[in-house]
């Protein structure tokens, strides 16, 4: 039996092969499938409702449609690079199924709104996806932090060590990031919560159409207000990629402190043998892969960003085809992020800390040189006095070899008279217990801290 001759492309008739293989972008947005499938099952149904089409076409339209996605689904599908994109291969195939009821499908849109549609809720899920597991992440510092309460280590500015502080406490700044990040997240859905569909190729369209039906069953909170921003729109995506790259940034930080932190110079932490690699030809090393991509990963994210702010600036209004630009950017961000998140929710819980050694460092050198002229505040010097006064007593325990633990109070006297036995008792300890403001370091209120982010995490 001879087979059917298969409909053409409606845009690429007549095209040469070459500015066809060129313009064709059905390799990346076949994963626009499912949410095509959803946008064109809803538009039947009201198509259908309002009796612009058949109850009967729209049927026989959304069983097609159906039979389509699973095919799909199983990787059964045949993709025609002659049909360009996604949606044509869809459209063609439907027809190819049920005969000429798939043809009515396209009344009343345009691929300039049904591709908006699909954008935005693959925004949207991804957008949902994105918060919990970064909220799974949260999780899992909470973890760390929580059996972690009474780990000093020291505080870092300028990569040198500053003041000591709890590592519950460091790491419930990652919490804090997170944070900020899943709320970006949460604001991305929420630009994106808007349906296009109805807007035709940029102006509307002429038919008796009910736009908050679709938007229901869609999902979509509310509908686009005008017609020609709804078809040229992609503030969404580029929400999503700045969510995107300041979330690989703090990402990219904490696995720089993996990084630091698990080399001999450090030894803060052990890395976990699932998530390092060993030396071609050193057998003593274990190398953080798993952190160094992430670090690296990190530029892919942000050049996606800077990419697609680069194809929106020009465009004059409405669409235009740049706008095809976007997918590959969207699709490698969204991937990206998604497989670094979810390496790193696998990879913290089996960070092994090196406690003794974090309070050794916070101990030894002069990192409490901020305390002893707190010391000294307190006995009504002047802060700038006694900032001084410190500075030239630690030059002088520099000189001496010494740590300011091992000074003894004469050599204390040296610099100020106000210096008591009580200031040979001031340790690492004593500093993290004395800093016992909101958000400080004291022990009480990184518990606090601690309660707050689980409850926070709770409610989301």
């Amino acid at each position: 039996m001879a087979r059917k001759k298969r409909p053409e492309s409606p845009t690429a008739r007549g095209l040469d092969p070459r500015a066809l293989e060129y313009s064709a972008s059905v390799a990346y947005d076949w994963r626009l499938y499912p949410y095509d499938i959803r946008g064109s099952i809803a538009h039947a149904k009201m198509l259908g409702r309002q009796g612009i089409i058949s109850e009967r076409d729209a049927r026989t339209i959304i069983r097609g449609l159906e039979e389509i996605e699973h095919e799909l689904d199983a990787d059964e599908f045949e993709f025609r690079e002659d049909l360009e994109d996604i949606h044509l291969n869809i459209e063609v195939a439907l027809r190819e199924k049920i005969g000429d009821a798939g043809a009515r499908l396209h009344t009343a849109r345009s691929r300039n709104d049904q591709v908006a549609t699909d954008l935005r809720m693959f925004v949207k899920d991804h957008s949902a996806m994105l918060a919990a597991a970064l909220s799974e992440l949260q999780g899992h510092l909470c973890d760390l932090a929580e059996t972690k309460l009474d780990a000093v280590m020291p505080g870092y500015t300028h990569l040198q060590r500053a003041q000591p502080v709890l590592l519950a406490h460091h790491l419930l700044a990652y919490v804090e990031m997170f944070e900020r990040d899943a709320i970006r997240f949460a604001m991305c859905h929420q630009s994106s919560d808007v349906l296009p569909l109805g807007s035709g190729a940029l102006a509307g369209v002429p038919y008796p159409i009910d736009r908050p039906f679709v938007a229901a069953e869609l999902g979509f909170e509310r509908v686009s207000a005008n017609s020609i921003d709804a078809v040229s729109d992609r503030d969404f995506v580029v929400d999503f990629h700045h969510a995107a790259a300041l979330t690989m940034m703090h990402l990219s930080r904490l696995a720089e402190e993996i990084v630091l932190w698990s080399g001999s110079e450090f030894g803060f932490l052990r890395l976990p043998a699932g998530f390092s690699t060993g030396s071609s030809i050193m057998p003593q090393k274990r190398n953080p892969d798993v952190a160094e991509l992430a670090r690296g990963r990190t530029g892919r994210v942000y050049g996606n960003l800077i990419s697609t702010l680069t194809t929106l600036k020009g465009l004059p209004l409405s669409y235009n085809r740049d706008l095809q630009e976007d997918k590959e950017a969207l699709f490698d961000s969204a991937d990206t992020l998604i497989s670094t998140v979810g390496v790193f929710n696998a990879m913290l819980p089996e960070l092994e800390f090196d406690t003794e050694k974090m309070e050794a460092a916070a101990s030894g050198g002069y990192s409490l040189a901020t305390d002893l002229a707190d010391y000294l505040v307190r006995k009504s010097v002047p802060f700038r006095d006694a900032h001084q006064t410190v500075a030239a007593l630690v030059e002088y325990a520099q000189g001496a070899g010494k740590a300011l633990s091992e000074l003894t109070l004469e050599e204390y006297h040296k610099f100020s008279p106000l210096f008591d036995n009580d200031v040979l008792g001031i340790d690492a300890r004593w500093s993290v217990g004395s800093r016992d403001v909101p958000g400080g370091t004291a022990p009480r209120r990184v518990k606090a801290a601690l309660k707050d982010a689980r409850k926070r995490l709770a409610e989301r």
